[in-house]
């Protein structure tokens, strides 16, 4: 990389994270009561750059990372202090701030198949394994035996090509009840898991001028009301069947587009639901992997996306699930290896950081090479690639901000962290060794 490129990631870096706005911050959210010891902005990217992507995952290993990294010593209390309520509502902030300034700053545009739509955005959850300890503060779900784990709900945009939301929640949280739908879903196309399909959730969406795609559900069972001409086996007597009974004689290879009737209650008013219905578009398309057709329900036009189109955007939430894989096998972020609550939480938080900061850089690498060349730069050897040289980039992101790493500071670390704590524990090769 040319000494400009460094340059432009160091100064990408701290627009997106100020040095001033991290400690305004910390003030803020109470992790720094004081000018201390311990400098928010050193902090910051330690965690960020030095947690999940070198699996530093004891809070020991970060402290003596930030004691060699600013050249200081810690006492054991002034470190593991810091993670409390406060720090994770910092973190939390800086996960919001980082989210909005990747959307402020994003380069990519939906293709002219698109180009009426906003976004193109995808919901899913993934879940964190706890310690049994922790079970009645996030109980699991579908365990026979005690067991503990946390559901990270994110919404990806494709447009900012990172998340847009991140929020916790028990496991046992229903997927439906992770995803509120508002006037925000207006004029962009959400991509919705089965854990979320519900008639009501599409008509909301529908109501608050926004679009979706979404499988349809294998023991659902619509009746058709009209037939688009997508549909390659056109048959008006369709109309008022049900669509497995369709399905079930339609031959191989075809193409099913066709309008269906679904049922579904409004939210309680007055202590009561109103029952209601409404129209939607219903597309089949034959999977030759499967031999058997896959279905999806939506509320984009036929004159928009053709049948096959649906289902090619559908297979898009794919990317989602690299998200999920990126997180965990390169920032490690369910590696919690700890019973303490906030330091979970943390640990969490650190991890989305650890993304919004890879995907930022990702997106300025990717902008600055020839066109060709663009579509070569895949997230999934970016992500390695970012997590190998984790290391590097930390001690190029402080020196821009002054702080720097030497042999001194080095040595300091080896002599007083390698040092046995238990000062009378024996060792076996005492009493032959000299």
């Amino acid at each position: 990389m040319t000494d400009y490129a460094v340059s432009e990631v160091e100064h990408t870096l701290n627009r997106m994270f100020p040095p001033q706005w991290l400690r305004d911050t910390a003030k803020t959210t109470g992790l720094i009561k004081r000018d201390r010891i311990v400098d928010p902005v050193l902090m910051f990217w330690v965690l960020t750059l030095g947690f999940g992507v070198r699996l530093q995952r004891t809070l020991a290993s970060l402290k003596r990372n930030y004691e060699r990294t600013g050249k200081i010593r810690l006492s054991d209390s002034s470190w593991y202090e810091r993670f409390t309520p406060e720090l994770v509502a910092f973190l939390k902030a800086c996960v919001t701030h980082g989210i909005e300034h990747l959307a402020q700053e994003s380069n990519n545009k939906l293709s002219q198949k698109l180009k009426q739509f906003q976004d193109l955005l995808i919901q899913d959850s993934t879940i964190i394994r706890l310690h049994e300890k922790l079970h009645k503060k996030w109980p699991a779900a579908r365990c026979r035996k005690i067991a503990a784990g946390v559901k990270v709900s994110l919404l990806v945009s494709a447009v900012s090509n990172g998340p847009k939301s991140v929020a916790l929640f028990g496991e046992r949280v229903s997927e439906v009840k992770t995803l509120r739908i508002g006037p925000w879903v207006k004029d962009r196309i959400i991509l919705l898991d089965l854990g979320f399909y519900k008639h009501q959730v599409f008509q909301r969406i529908k109501e608050n001028g926004g679009f979706f795609v979404s499988r349809l559900k294998a023991n659902a069972n619509p009746t058709i009301v009209g037939v688009n001409t997508g549909s390659t086996t056109q048959s008006p007597d369709w109309a008022g069947k049900q669509i497995r009974d369709v399905l079930s004689v339609l031959p191989k290879d075809s193409v099913l587009d066709v309008m269906i009737r679904l049922d579904f209650r409004r939210r309680k008013y007055n202590g009561s639901k109103r029952k209601d219905s409404d129209v939607f578009r219903l597309v089949a398309v034959f999977n030759q992997e499967t031999g058997e057709y896959h279905a999806y329900v939506t509320n984009i036009s036929h004159e928009t996306l053709d049948a096959k189109d649906i289902a090619a955007l559908y297979s898009a939430r794919w990317d989602i699930e690299l998200i999920n894989k990126e997180l965990k096998s390169k920032y490690a972020l369910d590696v919690v290896k700890t019973t303490n609550p906030q330091i979970i939480e943390a640990y969490i938080w650190i991890a989305i950081l650890t993304l919004l900061v890879s995907r930022r850089i990702y997106n300025l690498i990717r902008a600055s090479a020839p066109e060709k060349k663009m579509v070569r730069y895949t997230k999934q050897r970016w992500s390695t690639i970012f997590s190998e040289n984790a290391s590097d980039q930390l001690t190029v992101i402080l020196k821009s901000n002054n702080i720097q790493k030497n042999y001194e500071t080095v040595s300091l670390v080896y002599t007083s962290q390698a040092l046995d704590p238990h000062v009378k524990r024996p060792h076996l090769m005492d009493p032959w060794t000299t």
